[in-house]
């Protein structure tokens, strides 16, 4: 039983740690906001997906859009730590491309659709809300362009373009495979990815070398 069906099976009023509660509120709210959109959204069916009455989930957020922007922030974090944990699982230059873009399609087949709220909003004429997706996704290609830095040489700017590059291609093609239904299996389709980016990367050579960047450095 999910922490929601736990919240609705407990009678209407129920007291729970304001953490627990608000925790609550943003998985009701997550789901209502990812089936209907922001607009067609209503604080009226968040409430009632909790279980709560709305002025409990007005206690917690003063309106809608706070309480997008929260999901928007716990889920743009969540990408970034991805991200940045595929990085450092390995010292091997090819892997770190493989697993960095498995995260992206791991975040995308995610079975709460949250990277709809990222990168499929309805919202993106509010600018509290793309602030925060241009945020990400500076923050993730920036995370990728101090590896690419580091091991090339080559300068900042020209690093972040390749890591923009990357990580937008990552995620455009991951939104592509989940929504096409594609019968490709996810592993292969990373592989294939990897692939593609590899042979482009490869070709810049190691920092300090005569060689390629080819795996370990």
């Amino acid at each position: 039983m999910t922490a929601i069906e736990q919240a609705q099976a407990r009678p209407r009023g129920t007291r729970l740690p304001r953490r627990a509660r608000r925790e609550q509120l943003l998985g009701a709210a997550q789901e209502v906001f990812v089936a209907q959109g922001y607009h067609s959204a209503a604080m009226d069916d968040i409430a009632e997906r909790a279980g709560v009455s709305k002025p409990v989930l007005y206690q917690h957020f003063p309106g809608k859009l706070e309480l997008y922007l929260a999901l928007l922030d716990q889920h743009c974090e969540s990408l970034l730590q991805s991200v940045r944990t595929a990085l450092a699982s390995t010292t091997d230059n090819k892997k770190r491309v493989e697993a960095t873009m498995d995260a992206y399609f791991a975040y995308v087949e995610d079975e709460g659709g949250a990277f709809r709220l990222v990168f499929e909003s309805d919202l993106t004429n509010e600018p509290a809300v793309r602030e925060r997706v241009d945020k990400v996704s500076l923050q993730c290609a920036e995370a990728i362009s101090e590896v690419i830095a580091e091991d090339t040489g080559l300068s900042r700017d020209q690093s972040m373009l390749l890591a923009v590059g990357l990580g937008g291609v990552s995620q455009v093609v991951a939104r592509y495979w989940l929504a096409s239904r594609s019968g490709v299996p996810r592993d292969t389709a990373v592989g294939l990815l990897t692939s593609l980016a590899w042979r482009g990367i490869a070709g810049f050579p190691l920092h300090g070398a005569e060689g390629q960047v080819q795996g370990h450095h």
